[in-house]
C-alpha cells in the first residue's frame, strides 16, 4: 500500500521504473540521480519477478525542461513510463492547488 497522502511539490514528475533484482540495483539509481533533485515519493513492490515495481517522484528545479532528466533516464538503463500526466496520479496523488 501507498501511505503519506497527497503531494503538493513543485515540479514533480513521476515515472514507474523496472528495477532490476540485483544487488546494487536501487544504489546505482541513487549515485546516478542529479544531487539537485529531490525525491519527493519512493514507493517498491515486487511480485516475485526479476525485477521490482518502483514509483519514483522526483522534483527538478525547472520542471519538465531540466537539463539532465533525458540523460538521466537513458544512462541509467532502467525500464521505465513516465506516469506525471496520468490522470490517476492527478486525482489520487497530487493536491489540488499543484495542478
Amino acid at each position: 500500500h501507498l501511505a503519506g497522502g497527497r503531494s503538493g511539490a513543485a515540479n514533480e514528475r513521476l515515472f514507474r521504473f523496472h528495477f532490476p533484482e540485483s544487488p546494487g540495483a536501487l544504489q546505482r539509481f541513487l549515485e546516478a540521480l542529479n544531487m539537485k533533485w529531490n525525491i519527493s515519493l519512493f514507493h517498491y513492490r515486487n511480485y516475485g519477478d526479476d525485477f521490482g515495481r518502483v514509483l519514483v517522484g522526483i522534483q527538478q528545479n525547472h520542471g519538465k525542461e531540466c537539463e539532465g532528466m533525458n540523460r538521466f533516464l537513458q544512462d541509467l538503463g532502467y525500464h521505465y513510463i513516465e506516469e506525471t500526466e496520468n490522470p490517476a496520479y492527478a486525482k489520487f496523488l497530487r493536491t489540488k492547488s499543484s495542478e
